[in-house]
């Protein structure tokens, strides 16, 4: 029987972060995937050949700059293209053109608001401040207000003081950005109907919640996090489509010994006086570790792989009730052609990046509505990237790729199931939609993919289609990230541990779940070994 000091579960980004930091670390590490492919949600595949898409994830903002130097990715292949600016479109003739470069920006807020376009700056300082307030927890378990260890009281000193340093007003501005929805907070700043619809946007990607619900506010600000070593909040395409950040990382875990075999799905994990001492394939051949650690959903990872004899019956109430709901699909479709948006100029800069049919905050709270009654969207919120404009390996020369992000779409409809029928309607909700922005559009489609929450969850796991591996709520951030008995990536029994997006700071492609998991894993091993020296 073989025997590795770790097995990982899963070759999504987050399990192959995990895999690299710890194979770096000297220890032996064997990395399983149940598809025959890596990558999870960020994977690029040719579906229609010769042209190449972001299956799931389609760009990229959040990935840690830590991680990208700590494993050398581009040592590794990974190229980042930041895109300069995003375009919002509300149907009615007008449009915002954002760019990333100030001046830019003013004039282009000032053509719908002066006033706005003066906000702006101030929103933009408030958010980095903010931004400022939470980055540093990205990058490490996150504090545990119950402990009384040394270690996790100078965590928790470190946020207060952090904390306190923004002043009375400060700290109440932070309280603002973590609990009012995007509408209201976008209300203290701005007037103009179109450019709160452009923020707002961002705060309804992947969530159960609408622009309007309590707590909206943080998924915006969660987006805007990232940097690729620049500003906050900066996107990008990744050179070959997203999966060539997981080929990168796998190619980091490999070049330090690290192994990865696919179509080797775990069905179970093996358990010995309340310790994990392996994995069962779903071959049924069994394969030892000293230490086992799962980068998929924490309902899988924990109801789907341990007996629940191990468990304490209120810890798997507890894992049961952690909210996954899927409100999300995504269109990946092979162009004969590149589209022209009507009611935007064709050479606009901006449409480097993500168009967005969005209409106005009501009207994304309408498509939030649908998605509550669980009923066919009628108008969803659309982002469209066409990253064939900025990288020419994803598609023949003339032709191009687009990713829609479909969002509100619910994981079961209040009819039933997804079915072939019911995917095919949506698909035509979302073409008629963009046709109307663009016109011609469907006449230059050669192929087109769906995929619907259902599908996400069948294919890579993602429970209810939760890109996130479940939502950003308050309730569920920090030490609630999943659960205060998992906070700090261990799980009850021995030697078993999570990475996934489940896990603090949440989802995103950003891997410092799986670094942070990694870290908590060697720190256990030395702490073990230093043990077993004085013993």
């Amino acid at each position: 029987m073989e025997r590795f000091d770790v097995v990982v579960i899963g070759a999504g980004h987050n399990s192959l972060t995990a895999a690299a930091y710890l194979a770096r670390a000297g220890l032996s590490v064997l990395t399983l995937e149940k598809n025959d492919y890596i990558g999870g949600a960020a994977v690029s595949r040719e579906i229609e050949p010769s042209f190449i898409y972001s299956s799931c994830s389609y760009a990229l903002s959040l990935l840690r700059p830590e991680i990208i130097r700590d494993l050398d990715l581009t040592q590794h292949g990974l190229r980042v293209m930041p895109y300069q600016g995003s375009v919002t479109l509300t149907g009615d003739g007008r449009y915002i053109a954002s760019s990333s470069h100030p001046d830019v920006m003013h004039r282009e807020l000032a053509r719908h608001s002066a006033r706005d376009a003066d906000a702006y700056m101030r929103y933009g300082r408030d958010m980095r401040q903010q931004a400022d307030l939470v980055s540093p927890l990205l990058m490490q378990a996150p504090p545990n207000p119950a402990s009384l260890r040394p270690k996790e009281l100078r965590k928790v000193m470190s946020f207060l003081s952090d904390a306190q340093s923004l002043g009375r007003d400060g700290l109440a501005d932070a309280i603002r950005f973590w609990t009012l929805s995007a509408s209201d907070l976008l209300d203290r700043y701005f007037e103009s109907d179109i450019v709160k619809a452009h923020l707002a946007a961002s705060a309804v990607i992947g969530t159960g919640l609408g622009p309007m619900s309590p707590g909206s506010a943080y998924v915006m600000l969660h987006h805007r996090i990232g940097g690729l070593d620049g500003p906050n909040g900066a996107w990008g395409y990744v050179r070959g489509g997203m999966g060539a950040v997981s080929m990168a990382i796998a190619s980091a875990l490999r070049s330090h010994g690290g192994e990865i075999r696919t179509s080797s799905g775990v069905s179970e994990i093996k358990v010995s006086k309340k310790r994990a001492t392996g994995v069962v394939l779903e071959s049924g051949v069994e394969i030892d570790a000293g230490v086992v650690v799962s980068g998929l959903e924490l309902k899988r990872s924990v109801l789907s792989l341990l007996d629940w004899k191990e468990l304490s019956k209120s810890f798997v109430e507890q894992v049961s009730k952690f909210k996954t709901r899927g409100s999300s699909a995504k269109l990946n479709i092979a162009l004969d052609g590149l589209p022209e948006f009507t009611d935007i100029p064709s050479d606009c800069p901006s449409l480097d990046g993500d168009v967005r049919l969005c209409g106005t905050v009501v009207d994304m709270e309408r498509a939030y509505d649908d998605w509550k009654e669980k009923v066919m969207p009628r108008d969803p919120y659309l982002e469209i990237v066409i990253p064939s404009r900025l990288d020419p390996t994803l598609a023949p020369p003339g032709k191009h790729v687009a990713s829609v992000f479909v969002q509100y779409v619910p994981d079961k409809l209040i009819d039933g199931s997804w079915t072939d029928a019911k995917r095919s309607e949506l698909q035509d909700v979302v073409l008629s939609k963009i046709e109307k922005a663009a016109p011609g559009f469907k006449s230059k489609i050669r192929h087109v993919e769906t995929r619907t929450p259902e599908d996400l969850e069948n294919e890579i796991g993602l429970t209810q289609g939760n890109i996130f591996h479940g939502e950003l709520t308050l309730d569920q951030l920090l030490f609630n990230r999943p659960l205060p008995e998992l906070a700090q990536y261990r799980t009850p029994i021995g030697g078993y541990y999570l990475c996934g997006s489940s896990m603090h700071p949440g989802g995103g492609v950003m891997g410092a779940p799986g670094a942070n998991a990694a870290r908590t894993i060697l720190a256990d091993a030395r702490l073990r070994a230093a043990r077993r020296i004085s013993a």
